[in-house]
């Protein structure tokens, strides 16, 4: 710790690099990893446009990908083999050290970043544990933006296909400053006495002051999965709703690692010219057998989103292991289907990256998919979907669904994949739903 450290505006900053960077949910974040590895091995900013990246993601097996490229990344080999317990993750861990920190921080971030459920963890970190009265002043805001936030959001309001008009047009250099003149200077410019927490919330466009993460008046509602057991595709019978479940068939698909479902968006990074980040239309994604889509009825009033998003899952597969990928999507009146967050589990650490067990097949497992976080109003007219499938790609590497070593193992097989959402196994999608004040 410096003497000199007085203050912090930190941008984007994961809090555990293991299990937010590199394993989310278990799978390997393969789209982020290699692109920003192989621009930034040996020197920073290389050019990698020229790299076939088709054949680069779809290599096997994955320890020897930049090799197969042509690159030498010394780091690969760390980040596909090193157990969760190897100093080399635990050393960087920030969740257990918030109570050393003894400066505030002023957390930004944007809702489409891969970091922005961390920077909720680190803002609560931080206000709860910090060291000093100081630390726990910290703040956070975040916009509807990518990991890419520059200094400056005052030019452009648009990510992805969406642009979030005018109030979305930040000058992040104003709020850096403020935070820096009070801090370092002792000018009372009344920051710290503002609410610590300000969110851009999507749907409506606005921004809104809270004080704590979720917020306390959160209403967390079972929105249930239902079908007639053919959800396959936007064009099935997939519903969600507040009902309770039935007695109700499973739905079924095919998981072909050889032909994965295509990343289109998301919370992901770091280049969009090849791997989208932020808001697109999913509808490309929901055309497809293997991913199921469960659709609420059109809203009759609307529905204010925010806060952390759950999927309980009760599913079951023939192999030793798989993936179970999940997504929450604001459906338009058009049928723009906008992708708001997502996430993964690879089955084998459904209990934790430190305790791999591999499945017994066709047995129904509980899984609990971290889905990211949001801030959002889906309008009247609009209506909830959830899309379940078992890859995303090339943003995770793919299961192979051997249940084989996946860092070294080039072998595939085609996953039967059963989702159930009947009364003995009630799949739901956990939502925050913030009361609309009148």
């Amino acid at each position: 710790r410096s003497r000199y450290l007085t203050c912090l505006a930190p941008q984007s900053t994961n809090t555990n690099q293991l299990t937010d960077l590199v394993r989310p949910g278990g799978a390997f974040q393969l789209g982020v990893l290699l692109t920003w590895g192989m621009r930034t091995t040996q020197r920073t900013s290389q050019s990698i446009a020229y790299e076939n990246w088709t054949e680069a993601f779809h290599s096997l097996p994955l320890i020897d990908i930049p090799k197969r490229a042509g690159r030498r990344l010394t780091f690969w080999s760390d980040w596909l083999q090193r157990p969760a317990d190897d100093a080399f993750w635990t050393d960087i861990d920030t969740t257990t050290r918030w109570d050393e920190i003894s400066v505030p921080a002023f957390n930004l971030d944007g809702w489409f970043d891969l970091y922005a459920a961390q920077a909720f963890r680190q803002f609560n970190g931080l206000r709860q544990h910090g060291r000093t009265p100081e630390a726990r002043q910290s703040k956070l805001l975040i916009g509807p933006w990518p990991h890419h936030l520059g200094t400056d959001l005052s030019t452009s309001p648009r990510t992805g296909d969406i642009d979030f008009g005018s109030n979305a047009a930040i000058s992040m250099d104003s709020v850096e400053r403020r935070w820096f003149d009070y801090w370092l200077k002792g000018e009372n410019n009344g920051i710290v006495d503002e609410p610590p927490l300000r969110l851009f919330i999507m749907g409506i466009n606005e921004w809104r002051d809270e004080h704590e993460w979720p917020l306390a008046r959160t209403d967390w509602q079972a929105w249930n999965l239902h079908s007639g057991g053919r959800a396959q595709s936007v064009r099935g019978d997939g519903e969600l709703s507040l009902a309770p479940p039935a007695d109700e068939p499973a739905d079924t698909f095919e998981y072909d690692p050889h032909f994965p479902v295509q990343t289109l968006g998301g919370a992901n990074c770091c280049s969009p010219e090849l791997v989208p980040w932020g808001p697109y239309d999913q509808r490309p994604v929901e055309a497809r057998v293997d991913v199921l889509c469960y659709t609420s009825n059109e809203l009759e009033m609307d529905l204010e989103v925010i806060g952390p998003i759950k999927l309980v899952l009760h599913a079951a597969t023939d192999g030793l292991d798989t993936d179970w990928t999940a997504k929450l999507v604001d459906v338009a009146p058009s049928g723009y289907a906008m992708i708001l967050c997502d996430g993964i589990i690879r089955a084998r650490y459904r209990n934790g990256l430190g305790d791999p067990r591999l499945l017994t097949p066709n047995e129904v497992y509980a899984y609990e998919i971290d889905l990211g976080v949001t801030g959002n109003v889906f309008r009247r007219g609009h209506r909830i979907r959830l899309e379940v499938s078992s890859s995303n790609f090339p943003r995770f590497d793919r299961n192979l669904n051997t249940g084989n070593d996946l860092t070294t193992d080039s072998e595939m097989r085609v996953a039967h994949q059963t989702v159930l959402h009947g009364a003995a196994h009630p799949s739901r999608l956990v939502l925050p739903v913030i009361p609309i004040r009148g």
